[in-house]
């Protein structure tokens, strides 16, 4: 038998030009290098495998809506509700019916690069979207559920087609242009709130960065508005940034 380098086969397997023709001869070659490359492309198959079946059962609500009738299905999800300073965030996102993408989950679970990543894909494969930023000052008027609700509101409008069914995060919602249904954890169970809580997230630690070029003492790129004890530290040692939530009570507590 001809055995090829294992050199050469490391570049097919960095070129992707692997077969199962050629797995199941490697299988049989006793170098030790062969069998590296071959348990990683095993371990690697055995991750697309796993994230394929994910990715199926986050479509399962989408799919028992398109069985019902609908055409146009949206997520919504939002970032920012707990943090002490910035805004709170929502999106709304209409995917289409054969999007794809694979990893795709709640964006805490993934990295900041991968997330950065899906913002764009979704983005730019979206049939629609719309992003709605709502101020500390406008949470320190009505509340942070009010103004996650306004958030969410105004996100929905956004949208173009206007949805045939919305699926929400946890939260409730009346007075909606069509049906509707809050899923708890929905962001781990739906690939539409899934791609809602990238453009959300994404968009808001956006915007906290910029904040954070004003205020860099508060580490805002860091934490993004969390109350981590460095925030806290120098939430006692500057007082309060024109960003921070004077209705929550460290920043209330740090302004007296």
């Amino acid at each position: 038998m001809n055995r090829k380098s294992i050199a050469l086969l490391k570049q097919l397997f960095a070129a992707n030009q692997i077969n199962e023709e050629l797995i199941a001869e490697l299988r049989l070659d006793e170098r030790k290098g062969v069998q590296q490359l071959v348990e990683r492309y095993d371990r690697q198959k055995q991750k697309d495998q796993d994230l394929e079946k994910k990715f199926a059962e986050m479509c399962l609500y989408e799919n028992r809506i398109y069985d019902n009738g609908c055409t146009y299905i949206a997520g919504m999800d939002e970032a920012g509700r707990g943090p002490l300073a910035g805004p709170v965030v929502a999106a709304a996102v209409i995917l289409p019916r054969d999007f794809t993408l694979l990893g795709l989950n709640d964006s805490k679970q993934l990295n900041e690069a991968t997330r950065n990543q899906f913002f764009d894909i979704i983005k730019k494969q979206a049939v629609s979207y719309g992003i709605s930023v709502i101020s500390n000052q406008k949470i320190d008027e009505i509340n942070i559920f009010e103004a996650t609700k306004l958030a969410m509101y105004e996100a929905v409008n956004q949208l173009d087609p206007i949805p045939d069914h919305i699926l929400i995060d946890a939260v409730r919602l009346a007075d909606l242009p069509c049906s509707s249904e809050a899923i708890v954890k929905g962001d781990q169970k739906s690939i539409s709130i899934a791609a809602a809580s990238i453009l959300a997230k994404v968009t808001r630690d956006q915007i906290m960065k910029k904040i954070h070029t004003e205020f860099p003492y508060y580490d805002f790129a860091s934490n993004m508005g969390y109350g981590t004890k460095h925030h806290l530290d120098m939430l006692l040692q500057y007082g309060i940034s024109p960003y921070h939530r004077k209705s929550y009570a460290p920043v209330s507590n740090a302004a007296k």
